[in-house]
């Protein structure tokens, strides 16, 4: 079941109108959130990432969205699905319908969709850069819009091309990010990911293992511009989402990566994700 503005309906008795901002202007943010064991994984987080998007698009935020009032819609919808350990859960925002570009109000409706998830960390990931579009700088980028069209085009690139996962660069060809999720490069002691200002999600994952690399004396880590050749350049790449926490990378074009670092910051982020916040 779906829950629509905290009513539980099947999935056949939701109505979305054609008027719908979110399908006729991608006027719409969400978050992507993993529940594991009736536990929201990072939530507060996701909260404030949420609330900071929706002031940013100007959104009218209701007086019930705290942060007690989405956790309990999204466990009241976990808590009717199938039984699972893990679970997938899709928080949409969007503006209510009317209006042209300009809406007729500011005010939102919500939807929370839910699946039981059990991929797993892959053990070979293959990895190009995908050069027909650029995802460009700037401050909207940071944001989870429902304008996924980059994205799209470059999933379906990967495809197309056998591979896992691509490289999406800026109109600097500078590396912003990956299809679904942030992009980490490691050179010796150095772990480099790309700076905020480069265009790239504000991953929940992605702040969570800064902040965890910052107090690893073993590592430095920088927020910064990357070039496609310092991947190949690199030592060991990785991905970060909320969903599967960590990827190592193990090909780049014809480079073959390590992936011991990968795998041992990816133990240490299982081990708090399942803590706590």
């Amino acid at each position: 079941m779906i829950n629509f503005n905290g009513e539980l309906l099947y999935p056949e008795n939701i109505k979305l109108t054609s008027e719908n901002r979110g399908f006729k202007y991608g006027d719409a943010i969400f978050e992507t959130i993993k529940v594991i064991n009736n536990k929201v994984v990072f939530w507060e987080d996701h909260y404030f990432r949420l609330m900071a998007s929706m002031r940013m698009l100007r959104m009218k935020i209701p007086m019930e969205f705290t942060l007690e009032f989405l956790e309990k819609e999204i466990l009241k919808t976990v808590a009717v699905q199938d039984d699972a350990p893990t679970f997938r859960v899709r928080l949409n925002v969007f503006r209510k319908d009317g209006g042209l570009y300009k809406p007729k109000t500011n005010e939102i409706a919500y939807l929370i969709d839910v699946k039981g998830h059990s991929s797993q960390m892959k053990t070979t990931y293959k990895l190009d850069v995908f050069k027909d579009f650029y995802n460009y700088s700037g401050l909207l980028s940071t944001v989870k819009t429902n304008n996924r069209m980059l994205n799209t085009l470059a999933s379906i690139f990967a495809e197309e091309n056998d591979l896992d996962n691509c490289v999406l660069l800026n109109e600097r060809k500078g590396v912003v990010e990956v299809t679904n999720g942030n992009i980490f490069v490691i050179k010796g002691n150095v772990i480099k990911t790309p700076a905020l200002t480069e265009g790239c999600i504000k991953g929940i994952v992605r702040k969570k293992l800064i902040e965890m690399l910052s107090k690893n004396k073993d590592f430095t880590i920088e927020e910064t511009s990357i070039s496609p050749f310092e991947i190949q350049k690199a030592d060991e790449v990785f991905i970060t989402n909320a969903i599967v926490g960590l990827q190592p990378v193990t090909h780049y074009k014809k480079k073959t990566f390590k992936t011991d670092i990968g795998q041992k910051l990816a133990n240490s982020l299982r081990i708090l994700q399942i803590a706590g916040n």
